[in-house]
């Protein structure tokens, strides 16, 4: 039983780490808490409550969740403070143990996060209460999230979990198994979402191309359904593993009338062998006629690509092979990050190490081969129009937003106003902003 007096007058600041889906999730806690009566502090006030949502994809994300938690704790120290989220979820004792930490919620438990507050103020705040399933298989809730925050979008969680177990990775046992709604429920949070102003929303989850494990459907039928929800204008799928990339969804979203033309793919290594040391579901060639299947259907579509450098067995001619593969292909983006040594994992068995300083040298390749990228790509569409969903700027900046291939655009100050804000207006894309990191645009 949930008493709502308990949260009356109270004020909660909330810190999300990590993924789209962690900030989605974030978003509904503030969104559940809001409705029991629970305000938002500003900036700089202090809160009675605390919430943060942690990432533990890297030993520098734990880190940086070690670091945070202190922070909060110094800045609020009167407040009570709720960690969940993967570093949690993992190192639950560790969290705990942190002086100033109230509750510690594992991925099992975080869609109880009203009661166990509920049933803490009303006995006047329990100190350090860990509550975490301990094992993978056991981490079966799911808990809904449809929420934008502070931002224009709104991210939709239609999955959780992960069944791959890639050596390098702690994520299935942060997050347990696959695991997802139906698409009616998700048809619905869709049209609720346009309901509360959304026009735009990405699709979040662990790895949403195993959506349908529980209920017998398919990432394909969820795709179909939610682009006949007419009252939402735009829609964005994030990432998805190349084996589960079909060309059906490819093609479909090549003609689809809400779907942007738009992918995040993690190819983590364009080595096969690197690939199989990983326990990865495809070979590079795979990766490659994945890339250009949507090149040809969708000759303006942006494709970002993960990539991991620097992983056990990763050698110089491994590296070379990433390297030359991503030069060639048309992608748009990179996300670039080194391999990080995660306790339990089975990478730690691969005999061959790269040095620190040699991860950095490689991951600074590929960083300016994914700017070489990214600014040509912006580059074949200057003199071009396009419709962007507008984003609301401080008072006296240029305003910005995307494209349906996402590339950012900026507004001039001038041009921009508050009526625009979650607006979709034609602009004709000019050259790049001073720091490279927008097309200019002016309203048509």
């Amino acid at each position: 039983m949930i008493d709502s007096s308990v949260f009356q007058g109270k004020k909660a600041a909330y810190f999300t780490l990590g993924c789209k889906l962690n900030f989605s999730e974030t978003s509904t806690f503030g969104r559940m808490l809001g409705e029991l009566g629970v305000l938002t502090a500003a900036k700089g006030e202090q809160a009675d409550l605390c919430i943060i949502n942690t990432c533990s994809v890297t030993d520098v994300a734990d880190r940086k969740c070690r670091q945070a938690i202190h922070r909060i704790v110094r800045q609020h120290p009167d407040a009570f403070v709720v960690v969940t989220g993967c570093y949690a979820q993992l190192e639950p004792e560790k969290v705990g143990s942190i002086e100033g930490v109230d509750l510690v919620l594992g991925a099992n438990e975080k869609d109880r996060l009203v009661q166990f507050l509920s049933d803490s103020f009303a006995n006047g705040g329990e100190e350090t209460v860990i509550s975490v399933t301990r094992h993978t298989k056991d981490i079966t809730t799911f808990a809904p999230s449809c929420s934008r925050g502070s931002r224009t979008r709104f991210f939709l969680k239609v999955q959780d979990g992960c069944d791959y177990f890639c050596t390098y990775c702690t994520i299935p046992y942060a997050r347990g198994f696959s695991r997802n709604p139906t698409i009616a429920s998700l048809v619905d949070q869709a049209r609720q979402a346009a309901a509360e102003g959304g026009k735009e929303i990405v699709l979040t989850g662990v790895n949403i191309g195993h959506f349908g494990k529980s209920t017998g459907e398919s990432f394909i039928d969820l795709v179909r359904a939610l682009d006949d929800v007419k009252e939402v204008e735009r829609f964005r799928i994030s990432s998805l593993e190349p084996d589960l990339l079909s060309d059906e969804l490819i093609d479909f979203c090549a003609k689809s009338r809400a779907f942007m033309p738009h992918f995040h793919i993690p190819l983590q290594s364009g080595s096969d062998e690197v690939l199989r040391l990983m326990h990865r579901h495809y070979d590079s060639r795979l990766f490659e006629e994945k890339i250009i299947h949507i090149k040809d259907v969708m000759p303006q579509a942006f494709i970002g690509v993960d990539v991991m450098v620097g992983s056990r067995g990763e050698t110089e001619d491994c590296f070379d092979e990433t390297y030359r593969l991503l030069s060639r292909l048309p992608v748009s983006q990179l996300h670039v990050f080194p391999y990080s040594e995660r306790p339990g994992t089975a990478a730690l068995k691969i005999p061959l190490v790269v040095p620190e300083q040699e991860k950095r040298r490689r991951s600074q390749l590929l960083l300016v081969l994914s700017d070489e990228k990214t600014r040509a790509f912006y580059a074949a569409h200057i003199g071009t129009t396009a419709e962007v969903l507008m984003e609301k700027a401080p008072r006296g900046r240029a305003m910005h937003g995307f494209t349906p291939n996402y590339i950012r655009v900026e507004l001039p100050a001038q041009e921009s106003g508050p009526e625009l804000d979650n607006k979709i207006v034609r602009v004709e894309l000019g050259q790049f902003t001073r720091d490279m990191s927008a097309l200019q645009a002016h309203l048509i």
